[in-house]
């Protein structure tokens, strides 16, 4: 079942990287045409080649120039901004994927949904499974210090989820520049049942399995999310800040990666077990 139940925050305010297009920091026609390239690749259901030959590698404005983009233009369209997704934040990760900063993308509506799900694997060009603590906001992180404590008490709740990473760049041939310009890789998300408060468990002391069809394939702590998943919300909270659009209540935060990826493919059932919480799975049907 598709979950539809969070805040819908437009992102309305201009960031720092559509502020440097206007300057011309940033080249209108190479961000246009990266954009042009990866939407096609998500219109056609085939992969594109790397955007970085327009972009760059780690041009950081660019790069989240044509993340904006497209994402303005799916608001445009009736979409919303359901949440925000942190990558890279597993030295695991960072290690697969050659780079070694975290980077941010948005979650939009019909992206989520609950533990059990049937996914249609024909959604998805090439897709790649993540196991890690999620957290839904039950206050705005707009203003003040953005210090340890005030990231706690913004903490409604925090879930076991599976992410659903999907790069529409053709073999995940990729740079920080492409995956951030491509919404962080972003494809879907499930969530778990089972809420807990912060009272309750501490995201840095979880343990992670993740298992393919009964085969283990990632394990992982807590401690390998920017040491902590709350150093990442922090993290998050801060940059989303300086980018313009600072996370609101009810929005859904993954938090970041607690170990490696593995492929998830047609006809398959990935599980993770987070230590605390009941187990987080979906399938990904093939449609006949």
């Amino acid at each position: 079942m598709a979950i539809g139940h969070i805040a819908r925050a437009p992102w309305t305010t201009m960031s720092e990287n559509a502020s440097a297009i206007a300057r011309g920091a940033v080249d209108h026609q190479s961000v246009a045409e990266a954009a042009r390239r990866l939407e096609s690749a998500r219109a056609t259901m085939t992969p594109c080649a790397p955007v970085r030959d327009l972009i760059g590698a780690a041009d950081i404005d660019a790069a989240y120039a044509v993340q904006r983009l497209q994402v303005d233009r799916w608001v445009e369209a009736g979409r919303s901004i359901v949440g925000r997704k942190i990558g890279l934040t597993s030295p695991a990760v960072q290690q697969q994927l050659g780079v070694d900063r975290p980077d941010l993308g948005m979650l939009i509506d019909g992206m989520g949904h609950e533990s059990g799900a049937i996914l249609d694997a024909a959604r998805f060009l090439q897709p790649k499974a993540e196991a890690e603590v999620a957290f839904v906001l039950g206050r705005d992180l707009a203003d003040g210090v953005l210090d340890a404590d005030q990231i706690r008490s913004a903490i409604d709740y925090a879930v076991a989820a599976l992410e659903i990473c999907d790069s529409r760049i053709a073999n995940w041939d990729i740079t920080f520049g492409d995956t951030v310009a491509d919404n962080a890789s972003a494809g879907a998300y499930v969530l778990g049942a089972e809420r807990l408060s912060l009272d309750r468990f501490e995201p840095r002391e979880v343990d992670m399995v993740m298992t393919v069809d009964g085969v283990e394939v990632s394990t992982g702590h807590g401690s390998a999310c920017l040491g902590d998943p709350l150093a990442a919300v922090r993290w998050l909270a801060t940059q989303s800040r300086d980018l313009g659009a600072p996370l609101r209540a009810g929005q859904v935060i993954l938090s970041g990666a607690l170990g490696p990826m593995a492929a998830v493919p047609p006809g398959s059932t990935v599980k993770a077990r987070i230590s605390g919480f009941d187990p987080v799975t979906a399938t990904f049907a093939v449609q006949q």
